[in-house]
């Protein structure tokens, strides 16, 4: 039998989300939002309040709502009004990356990771019934179409200045894969198949055609004309939005993405393309072949360079997450062994060496001999990858998560 069958592992996952969750109620900042927490779990109230951060923890809660969990409806909506007040860009629209807590923005760009994250923290709470989430999405998704897709690219351009007027040459594949994300979730919530056919034409864009033709070793980093740009950051390595090489813990991210993506065209009726639970097993097993336990504890290396040699050797967490949650979708579409072996030992790893048992969460980085560290990450700045590895394993691949858990619930709040 699975462990996703065993109800004393489905038991396991809940408690370990409750944990979860109770180390990140300390996160509520009492400008609005949500704070970076520290190792203990202490809010950083000297860092601007991160857009990216709220929304991810808004949308924890309303997942954690939905799981019938008590009060967390009040803190998804504590993130919802930051996201409709503190937040949003009042005079230009759309929302700042980050803000102090006297509400003056910490940094000019309009950035389409931070508005990915809005839209499925929207989704999330509007799935959840929570009030003002409907407008929020409304809102949020007439952004992302107006100023970030790109119709004739079939992707996501990257960022632009606070007045929209000048657009970044940057392209990059993080914030198209958050785009994918959220607008799997926005087709589930709002019933438009426009974001899911956009979901797949980035898919088909950065992982069927970049990542194929680059032996699944993933480019993150193009430029205006979206070639990529393999040297970029080669003397920033440890960047921690955009580093040098490829970033193996998207590989495993992209893979479950490929099957939620198939699971939802194929419950609204929709064309699928075979290519995408082929390039979900070719990704989910490069990453393993190259990024699992190279030369040092169990663990999956940061990022490697286009000769498979890691160049940051720092265990993150999310990317354990990620390869969880990758195995578990992978198991429950094939029903092969190797994937309920993998997910076995992923799990075990993370209960050896990334729970933080005294402080609470997990860690969020370890050395090469899984001991914590800070070189890219310091503190624990949200539970969002954690919190989903406990529910995907639980959940089918389609619907997205939120609106699972409401069909599950057979509630809308």
């Amino acid at each position: 039998m699975t462990w996703t069958a065993l109800p004393s592992h489905l038991a396991w996952l809940d408690e370990e989300g409750r944990r979860l969750l109770a180390f990140a109620e300390a996160s509520r900042h009492p400008a609005g939002g949500f704070a970076w927490l520290d190792n203990a779990g202490k809010p950083e109230l000297h860092r601007p309040v991160e857009t990216w951060i709220t929304a991810r923890m808004t949308h924890v809660f309303a997942l954690a709502h939905l799981r019938g969990l008590p009060g967390a409806g009040d803190c998804a909506d504590a993130g919802v009004a930051a996201l409709c007040g503190l937040l949003r860009d009042a005079e230009h629209g759309g929302w700042h990356s980050a803000v102090w807590p006297d509400g003056r923005p910490a940094g000019t760009a309009k950035e389409a990771y931070v508005h990915s994250f809005v839209v499925l923290a929207a989704a999330s709470a509007a799935a959840a019934g929570r009030a003002g989430a409907q407008q929020l999405l409304s809102e949020a998704l007439e952004v992302m179409g107006r100023s970030f897709w790109d119709e004739q690219a079939g992707r996501c351009v990257e960022a632009w200045d606070a007045s929209w007027e000048q657009l970044d040459a940057y392209r990059g594949a993080n914030s198209n894969m958050h785009a994918v994300e959220c607008f799997l979730a926005a087709a589930d919530v709002t019933g438009e198949g426009v974001w899911r056919r956009r979901a797949l034409s980035i898919a088909g864009h950065l992982v069927h055609g970049a990542a194929r033709a680059h032996r699944w070793r993933l480019p993150e980093h193009f430029d205006a004309d979206w070639q990529p740009v393999l040297d970029y950051n080669v003397d920033s390595p440890a960047d921690q939005f955009r580093p040098y090489g490829s970033t193996v813990g998207h590989w495993l991210e992209w893979s479950r993405l490929l099957l939620n993506l198939e699971a939802a065209l194929q419950r609204a009726g929709e064309p699928v393309p075979g290519w995408l639970l082929e390039d979900a097993v070719a990704l989910f097993d490069a990453a393993v072949e190259v990024g699992w336990q190279p030369g040092g504890a169990p663990g999956f290396v940061y990022t490697v360079d286009w000769d498979d040699r890691p160049v940051v050797r720092a265990r993150m967490h999310w990317v354990l997450a990620e390869a969880i949650g990758a195995a578990a979708t992978l198991l429950a579409r094939t029903g092969q062994a190797r994937y309920e072996q993998w997910y076995r030992t992923w799990w075990d790893t993370a209960a050896c060496s990334f729970l933080d048992r005294e402080h609470g969460s997990w860690h969020h980085e370890l050395d090469s001999d899984n001991l914590p560290a800070a070189t890219v990450w310091d503190g624990k700045p949200d539970v969002y990858h954690a919190y989903q590895a406990t529910l995907l394993p639980q959940l089918p691949a389609a619907p997205t998560l939120a609106v699972a858990l409401r069909d599950l619930a057979g509630t809308t709040g």
